[in-house]
């Protein structure tokens, strides 16, 4: 731990902070933590090296069907069953280890938990917390604390590396959702802060941290195939995500930016614009609900949540 702290104050940007702070979390926790509890540091089984399934493989289809696995069985002069066994460790090949996929939730899993503490502890003493139309009081002059600010550099240093990281880390199969969200979510942080609706702001990040790191917490368990706890771990998540984003969201965030402030300060310039991105995040909300009422579905039918094979929100 000293190590991590020696090397952290060697960086003094959000943006190198965070950087810091995920190669070390991958190196003296993650990666520990994962081989602790039996994953291997090892990639999946290598396809036997073979210059005409390669071919056929990235040039025409990775499924093969009967018709092409018995022209390809005659041509090679292998059984039907071995080549349907290359295929498969040939596309094994491609998806990320274990340890990789466990090492990005760990990460991701600290961030969320310390900025969702963070978040508590610093609006459980401000007065807009427990009354939103305080966030309207005074506005636009508002002074800007300093607790207020690093709360909002760290949230969106985090997500512009979300941003920038999803073109390198694991290939998502809602890679196009997860873009608009980030998208919406560093427009919504960046306009808030010029704008100074930075104590509405505040709500929004915290509360959408409410319910992430619990998500990446049972991806944590799903890797190290503690499957009891994952299916805990999944309730919780579901139940969080659906009480915060489909109930206090539209009813305690939007209530007051749409509302409250028309009441208060009128319809001021940039007010369609913030709104409609929050009313953007609000569709998304209700898409990943319905992943997520979809998944949890599956797993009464089957007795256990399988996140591998299921359109997974983030991952």
């Amino acid at each position: 731990m000293s190590r991590i702290l020696c090397s952290l104050k060697s960086y003094q940007g959000p943006q190198e902070f965070l950087f810091i702070w995920i190669s070390s979390i991958n190196r003296f926790i993650a990666k520990p933590c994962a081989l602790h509890v039996g994953i291997q540091d090892s990639g999946p089984y290598q396809a036997q090296p073979n210059a005409i399934l390669e071919k056929v493989f990235i040039s025409i289809t990775k499924h093969p069907d009967e018709k092409r696995l018995e022209g390809l069985s005659k041509q090679l002069d292998w059984d039907v069953r071995k080549i349907q066994c290359w295929f498969r460790h040939r596309r094994n090949q491609d998806k990320p280890p274990t340890l990789t996929k466990f090492c990005e939730s760990m990460w991701r899993f600290t961030f969320y938990l310390c900025i969702f503490c963070y978040g508590i502890r610093f609006l459980w003493s401000s007065p807009w917390f427990w009354d939103t139309r305080q966030c309207w009081h005074s506005y636009p002059y508002q002074p800007l604390t300093s607790g207020l600010y690093y709360y909002y550099i760290m949230e969106l240093a985090f997500y512009w590396s979300l941003m920038f990281s999803q073109f390198t880390d694991i290939k998502r199969k809602d890679f196009l959702i997860m873009f608009v969200h980030h998208l919406a979510t560093i427009g919504l942080i960046t306009f808030s802060y010029v704008n100074n609706m930075v104590r509405v702001g505040t709500l929004v990040m915290c509360l959408h941290d409410a319910s992430d790191f619990l998500l990446e917490a049972a991806k944590l368990a799903n890797y190290a195939k503690y499957q009891r706890l994952c299916d805990t771990l999944f309730v919780i998540f579901s139940a969080v995500f659906m009480v915060t984003r489909l109930g206090i969201y539209p009813f305690w965030i939007l209530n007051t930016t749409l509302f409250e402030s028309w009441e208060m300060i009128g319809p001021y310039p940039s007010w369609w614009l913030f709104n409609g991105l929050l009313l953007i995040l609000q569709v998304l909300h209700v898409i990943w609900s319905y992943l997520i009422a979809r998944i949890a579905f599956k797993a009464l039918i089957r007795g256990k949540v399988r996140m591998k094979d299921d359109f997974f929100p983030w991952g």
